[in-house]
């Protein structure tokens, strides 16, 4: 049977099990051996990682022909305008080619979210605001490229999902296993 477990990868945390400068990885925050991650979140980004010992499993997550959602909270520079959103929806071009169209609205500040360590930078004179953003593929820092494509550089990114997984009641470094009921869900 499967395994699949959720973690809520903290900021400044590699998403691998091994470093050798010593960095804070996945094996500090799981001590369940043969799972792996299911697709990756940058070192500078927060959120669900979602790890298994199932390869077809992992590959039905984190290959974009799959179309798996992956729903990111994105603390970004400014207040996005109408016409932002819009280019989000429709997909940018980046420099390895355009992006498929994105789920983009703006929403408030997060119910209970966790403070950062370190704290976000913030300037007087410019706002910032958040997006809820949603992506159907996985490009090398794809929502950081994205937003600041459109002019709105990103501060702070959170996975808050993929597929129908989250991070509800999943504090930073904090992880549960997913009921074996519940894994054939995603992979219909």
């Amino acid at each position: 049977m499967s395994r699949v477990i959720l973690l809520n990868k903290p900021y400044d945390v590699l998403c691998q099990f091994t470093d050798e400068a010593g960095r804070p990885t996945l094996k500090d925050f799981v001590p369940v051996p043969g799972v792996y991650p299911a697709g990756r979140l940058d070192r500078d980004s927060e959120g669900l990682v979602v790890l298994t010992d199932d390869g077809a499993l992992t590959a039905r997550l984190a290959d974009p022909r799959h179309k798996t959602p992956k729903v990111y909270w994105v603390q970004v520079e400014g207040v996005p305008t109408d016409e932002a959103l819009e280019r989000l929806r429709r997909g940018v071009t980046l420099n390895d080619g355009p992006t498929l169209p994105a789920g983009a609205d703006a929403m408030d500040e997060p119910q209970g979210l966790w403070p950062r360590d370190p704290p976000v930078r913030f300037r007087k004179a410019i706002p910032t605001s958040w997006l809820r953003l949603t992506l159907r593929e996985g490009r090398n820092r794809q929502v950081r490229r994205m937003t600041a494509a459109v002019g709105f550089p990103t501060l702070r990114l959170i996975r808050w999902s993929v597929g129908d997984w989250t991070l509800q009641g999943l504090a930073p470094g904090a992880w549960r296993e997913v009921p074996a009921h519940a894994i054939p869900k995603l992979r219909r």
